[in-house]
């Protein structure tokens, strides 16, 4: 019998909401955090109940501001940004450094924030906070050739953000805007990391950092933070839905923009003999239970190679493990190693399951299902937003995960006896992200991954975001607007002389950098 797990003293919520209000008492307050414009935290917003992934406990919610406040906000923010855009390069990369060196002091605060509030185990939210903080890093080092001959946007940047990555996709960004010369808004996510961010955001404004951080329902705040005239750039990261309606109302105001949509990221199996390599990187794919923009759901296997593939495959995925990233045997363990936690909620992780099992009532074949019995769990606690890694062969074509990101745990895998199919396959979504193809023949790659509508394609390894001056971007709709990473982040949020085309989607363009 398994021995009965505790939750790592020190580590409760109570325990993390405490040290955030010891850290910033400014933005903090009794059971809630505060919204931050016009340079002034303010107890403004109807702050609705929120509960946690990992056991279902009440947590801070964010303080949902109505559209005529968040005006006011932005209206304040240019003020600040035309202040801030008169302040030194030299005096500008100190204060971020300061707002790192800050960051870096309470940094397991942060990743604590991380656990409770969006379900990340402990190494992978530790990941997340020393991600944003190097990368920044990275950009205060390199600024001065990367700001030479540019200005800042005339405007304050944007940002609208998903909650699956608060500090080394949004936070990182918003401090690589402010130090190309703009004040920045942003809007916390709704389903979680508003305590985390706003940590962050407190950290950062006692920099003087020209920081605006407020939370709302994205219909009632999208004209203020999409429409606004004061706005520079929107900058936006989520679902196609709504990064659609996002790039409509951006297009026809001519303004500049980001957005970062979801697509299927595909990994196809052809002509390949090297299986133990694929065997080692399964777990890695399931990491923070494939609620990531990079993740791969997908695997398109030559028919012929099925079986290899499945010997392979299968052995991996049975040694996922999940469970409460707090759950220990005794006070003095670590943090337990997990491949994940929960999903963002139970809704997510009930909507899923329902995906899986209207799919095979449909014809999808179950090739491997994980059972929550041998995950870890605290005694009698709340797993309803859990969800074991499932695997299904052939996806109907009328099930949402025949043709759409899952974001979760269940892989779906296709067959394919054709290089043409192959391709079709992998390019089920109409552009994507990441892509990898795994096949012995160099020149077979070299011939097939162009045809991949991917950003970028690996060669038998995953991709990812990247770091410092890695690019990023996407084909199709997973995609719109300028591209970032390394330069490309600086100059999206900046102008270069007047003919300048920036590398992205647009709608009259596409161009690759």
């Amino acid at each position: 019998m398994a021995p009965s797990l505790i939750l790592k003293p020190g580590t409760a919520w109570s325990d993390a909401w405490e040290r955030g209000l010891a850290a910033a008492p400014e933005a903090f307050h009794d059971d809630r955090v505060r919204n931050l414009w016009g340079a002034a935290w303010r107890s403004d917003g109807r702050a609705l109940p929120a509960t946690s992934p990992v056991d279902g406990g009440p947590i801070a919610g964010p303080p949902r501001l109505d559209g005529t406040t968040a005006r006011q906000a932005v209206r304040a923010a240019l003020d600040a940004h035309r202040a801030w855009g008169h302040i030194p390069l030299p005096e500008r990369a100190a204060r971020v450094s300061a707002t790192l060196d800050a960051l870096t002091e309470h940094r397991e605060l942060l990743a604590l924030l991380l656990v409770w509030e969006i379900g990340k185990p402990w190494r992978l939210a530790q990941a997340d906070v020393d991600r944003a903080i190097d990368g920044v890093r990275w950009y205060v080092d390199g600024a001065g050739p990367m700001l030479e001959g540019r200005t800042p946007l005339p405007g304050p940047v944007s940002n609208i953000a998903s909650w699956n990555y608060p500090m080394s996709v949004l936070v990182h960004a918003m401090l690589v805007q402010a130090l190309a010369g703009n004040a920045v808004i942003a809007k916390a996510p709704t389903d979680g990391g508003v305590a985390c961010l706003t940590l962050a955001c407190a950290l950062a404004a006692r920099e003087g950092i020209p920081v605006t951080l407020v939370s709302g329902s994205g219909g009632e705040l999208s004209e203020a933070l999409v429409r606004a005239p004061e706005i520079g750039c929107v900058s936006f990261v989520g679902g196609r839905d709504t990064g659609a309606r996002i790039a409509t109302a951006v297009a026809d105001l001519g303004k500049r923009h980001v957005l970062e949509q979801e697509g299927l990221n595909t990994w196809g199996v052809w002509n390949c003999t090297d299986f133990g390599a694929l065997t080692a990187v399964i777990p890695k794919l399931f990491d923070y239970g494939k609620q990531r923009c990079t993740a791969y759901p997908r695997f398109v296997v030559q028919r012929s190679l099925f079986a290899d593939f499945l010997a392979a495959y299968l052995p991996a995925v049975r040694s996922i493990r999940l469970g409460h990233p707090l759950a220990v045997e005794s006070p003095d363990d670590p943090p337990p190693e997990l491949d994940f936690g929960p999903l963002i909620n139970a809704a997510k992780a009930k909507e899923l399951a329902d995906q899986v099992t209207e799919a095979i009532g449909r014809g999808a074949v179950p090739l491997h299902r994980g059972a929550l019995a041998d995950a870890r769990f605290l005694p009698d606690q709340d797993t309803s937003a859990y969800l074991a890694p499932v695997t299904l062969l052939n996806p109907p074509p009328s099930s949402p995960l025949h043709h759409a990101e899952p974001f979760g745990p269940v892989d779906t895998i296709v067959l394919v006896d054709t290089e043409a199919e192959l391709l079709a396959a992998m390019n089920a979504s109409n552009g994507a992200l990441v892509a990898t193809l795994s096949t012995d023949d160099p020149a077979t790659y070299a011939r097939l991954a162009p045809q991949i509508r991917a950003f970028k394609t690996g060669h038998g390894t995953p991709r990812s975001r990247g770091d410092r001056d890695e690019l990023f971007g996407g084909f199709g709709h997973s995609w719109r607007g300028a591209f970032v990473g390394g330069e490309l982040l600086v100059r999206a949020v900046t102008d270069g002389p007047p003919d300048e085309r920036p590398p992205g989607n647009f709608p009259d363009y596409h161009l690759m950098p």
